[in-house]
């Protein structure tokens, strides 16, 4: 058997590894798509470094675009296998991936207005809505542990990782030459606690682990962002100095963490009187999914529904989809709070709402969540930063930049560690690649892996294969 690392190899994005068995067998461990880098990533994206018709299984760890954003694609260049993954996962994925092709139409049809002027050939998309609808046809859906038979030879298990809903740790089991061979892939870790989520549960024992090391240089504040924290950004910059509050954050899962936690200080009184708006036609119909698997959430969750039936609505909270709404926000005085994706702050309309209020000292960016080295959304937070350019023209900074760490998805260096240590025998694991992760980060947290235990720990260079 042989693993061939395809994406997210010493960088964060473009997850895709894979296993080729002896007898033949190709699985592809998730089949993200690279970001952040703008049209740069077109290129790197349609160099899967695979034939996609010789793939016979998908195994989807989530739904993130940087994991599961070239399903259409591989499907469009003729991909016909199952598509594996829980059921959360795959209703998100059935909105994710449609936003993603509205997005692509749009940037392709900017930069080919571009190469017009320039005299320059023309691109497609690499893919649209009817690859999207292909592909959905060829999920296979499984619940959290059940070993499941792929295939002969194959099984596999889904543990809760506790990144986002329907998120799993992909444990395979492969016999060869009357051998059985424990894979675990972590996909992306979550926290230890977190505001709606389940905590990560421990896996099934592995002999080989690949895994994620996003965080793998960091620690996180040990609490969650309080209630009273995300209530003073509120309120220093809505009610004090009248501004607006921008919020970019992905719309599954960060947005409906921070909509938890705002509907909690409504219900008990404490939100001023403001409007908050979520802008975003992916996060009203990924907060519609979230209410139908609202039973997979916590306990603190469970708790709130006892007397509140939607904890992700209350009477001040405005889900936009149409257009001219979201325009008409940028031109408003009102002092409100605006939720808008993507997190990273490369596309959708948050990028439009940065540009019009990142010149007014009264407003404030609010970053949640992670963002990659090359995005605008960790551009924008250099200290002492002036300037900044977006959509081609250079904008003076005045608005305050802050960011609250509490809302990460992603569990820090030690709480994977912990989390590691505590679902396997460390002595059993014979090899360790360490992916999902910049080159810095990975480094670190291999330093950390070998305190707590782990031997034969690898860094894989993009398109590098090894054997088992």
């Amino acid at each position: 058997m042989k693993i061939q690392f395809l994406g997210a190899a010493r960088e964060v994005t473009g997850s895709k590894h894979l296993i080729t068995t002896d007898s033949g067998k190709r699985i592809l461990l998730d089949c993200g798509m690279f970001q952040g880098k703008g049209m740069e990533t077109d290129a790197m994206n349609r160099d899967l470094g695979f034939e996609p018709k010789d793939i016979d299984y998908v195994i989807l760890s989530h739904a993130h675009i940087d994991h599961s954003g070239l399903l259409p694609y591989i499907y469009k260049l003729g991909f016909r296998g199952d598509i594996i993954s829980t059921p959360a996962t795959r209703d998100l994925c059935s909105i994710m991936l449609a936003d993603t092709a509205f997005i692509l139409a749009q940037d392709v049809r900017w930069y080919n207005k571009k190469m017009d002027r320039l005299h320059r050939p023309r691109i497609k998309p690499l893919f649209d809505n009817q690859q999207v609808d292909g592909c959905m046809q060829h999920f296979v859906t499984v619940g959290y542990n059940r070993r499941f038979r792929v295939c002969d030879d194959v099984w596999l298990t889904f543990t809760n990782s506790g990144h986002m809903l329907g998120s799993a740790i992909c444990s395979l089991e492969i016999k060869e030459g009357g051998e059985m061979k424990r894979i675990a892939y972590t996909g992306d870790i979550g926290r230890k606690k977190s505001h709606i989520l389940r905590s990560p549960e421990r896996f099934p024992q592995c002999d080989y682990l690949i895994c994620e090391s996003t965080y793998g240089d960091r620690l996180h504040d040990e609490a969650l962002v309080t209630e009273e924290e995300l209530l003073g950004v509120v309120e220093a910059t809505c009610v004090y100095k009248h501004g607006k509050l921008i919020i970019p954050s992905f719309s599954v899962g960060r947005t409906q963490e921070i909509v938890y936690v705002l509907n909690k200080l409504y219900n008990e009184q404490h939100l001023p009187k403001i409007n908050v708006y979520v802008d975003s036609p992916l996060s009203v119909n990924a907060t519609h999914i979230f209410r139908m698997y609202a039973s997979e959430l916590n306990e603190d969750v469970q708790d709130v529904m006892r007397f509140d039936d939607d904890p992700f609505g209350f009477n001040t909270l405005h889900y936009i989809t149409d257009i001219r709404d979201s325009k008409a926000l940028n031109t408003s005085d009102e002092a409100c709070v605006i939720i808008s994706a993507s997190g990273m702050m490369e596309a959708g309309r948050i990028k439009h709402h940065v540009a019009n209020q990142i010149s007014n000292p009264n407003n404030t960016i609010l970053i949640v969540g992670y963002c990659t080295p090359t995005s605008l959304g960790a551009r924008i937070q250099k200290p002492g930063l002036q300037w900044i350019s977006i959509f081609g023209m250079d904008r003076r900074i005045k608005a305050h930049i802050t960011k609250l760490e509490g809302f990460s998805g992603h569990g820090d260096w030690r709480e994977m560690t912990e989390y590691l240590t505590d679902s396997l025998d460390v002595e059993q694991v014979r090899r360790v690649f360490v992916v999902h992760g910049e080159e810095e980060a990975q480094s670190v947290y291999r330093d950390h892996l070998y305190e707590v235990g782990f031997r034969g720990i690898e860094n894989p260079a993009k398109g590098e294969t090894v054997l088992l």
